[in-house]
């Protein structure tokens, strides 16, 4: 299937709308749609929240409201579009009602209800149909919905601040402020981008942090999660506040004694251990997923850090890099075990380099292991 340059500039369009609405739209993706006739832009819109319109439906009301009508339009949408009852009506049979005369897709939708489903419905009521276009960037944007519905769960940001040797703390612990402010300030935006925030008992009995969305606007709170296998954490730390954000809390501990304290604030509790009385991470996530997280931030120390990593479920880092060297004694990112080869190395791929303030801001990904 051939696309032109002008399917390219409307699919990105749609990408972008589909990007700004991912957090809104969450657990469900959020998808964009433009509808394009004539060489004219005549609606768009993006999905809103769970149990409202999809970005189809937004997209028509908008034609619509600009006193036009979707008949014989293209519609350029990020996901297929659903072919079955869900909190919404399906929105290729909302296509194929308005007589939409072509659609393309960015990617076919993996969710089992979908799969194909919607481009087949539409080709099937006479719509020329078909996805791929910008498919790469599809699956970038909705790699949240997309990690949650085809491996059970979140896709996983880490998050770190170090100095340029790699430490986030002097030995004694003191470890603020190694960045910036202009860099804290992009951790609370980047805070905002994700369902949940996860962390560990270790971050939370040294700096008592509240893990909230606090310098940027933000519309909705993510969700705090806590790793505390043996309840070490006290019940009155700021974490647990549940009136500012969700708190909920991973451990094994079952005596229903131990839990009252933390369940009187309103936190929930996820019961989650391994055979060796530790938090099983792996199972952790899933629950995370079952429970409509798609993206997950990590805010930890290098203990959660590292066994994250050593379990294989980081899917990408973003790293703040100050201009300092704290020495070899300090403590570093990630608790990793000695290697003996430097064939055993972690490998990145570094996906965008940037400054924030006079901090050096690094994405890179993970190769799968």
């Amino acid at each position: 299937m051939s696309f032109s340059a002008a399917d390219h500039l409307y699919m990105q369009q749609a990408l972008r709308l589909a990007a700004a609405a991912t957090r809104r739209a969450a657990p469900n993706p959020g998808v964009g749609c433009v509808l394009v006739r004539d060489g004219v832009v005549i609606g768009q819109g993006a999905t809103l929240k769970v149990g409202a319109d999809h970005a189809e439906i937004q997209a028509i009301k908008d034609c619509y409201a600009r006193g036009l009508t979707p008949a014989g339009a293209t519609a350029y949408v990020t996901l297929e579009p659903c072919s079955h009852h869900g909190r919404t009506p399906p929105c290729a049979e909302r296509l194929i009602t308005e007589k939409i005369g072509r659609v393309v897709a960015a990617m076919v939708d993996p969710y089992h209800e979908v799969a194909g489903r919607g481009i087949a419905m539409l080709q099937a009521a006479g719509i020329n149909a078909s996805a791929g276009l910008l498919e790469a960037e599809a699956r970038r944007v909705h790699r949240g919905f997309l990690s949650r519905v085809t491996r059970q769960r979140p896709f996983v940001t880490l998050k770190g601040a170090a100095t340029l040797d790699g430490k986030t703390a002097l030995l004694n612990g003191v470890s603020q402020w190694i960045t910036s402010a202009d860099a804290r300030r992009d951790v609370h935006a980047l805070r905002g981008e994700h369902c949940a925030i996860l962390t560990g008992s270790g971050t939370v009995l040294a700096d008592n942090p509240q893990l909230t969305v606090r310098e940027v606007a933000c519309a909705q709170q993510p969700v705090r999660v806590v790793v505390d296998s043996q309840l070490l954490t006290p019940p009155d730390a700021a974490i647990y506040d549940t009136g500012s954000a969700p708190t909920w809390l991973a451990t094994v501990v079952s005596d229903s004694a131990r839990q009252a304290p933390y369940l009187a604030r309103g936190v929930k509790l996820l019961p989650c251990g391994d055979a060796l009385g530790r938090v099983d991470l792996p199972q952790l996530l899933q629950t995370l997923a079952a429970n409509g997280i798609n993206t997950l931030m990590v805010e930890a120390g290098a203990g959660l850090n590292g066994a994250l990593l050593q379990a294989a479920l980081v899917d990408e880092a973003v790293l703040y890099l100050a201009p300092y060297l704290a020495g070899d004694a300090a403590r570093g990112l990630f608790a990793w075990p000695a290697l003996t080869s430097l064939a055993d190395k972690v490998p990145l791929t570094i996906n965008d380099v940037r400054m924030v303030g006079c901090d050096l801001r690094l994405s890179v990904s993970f190769a799968a292991r």
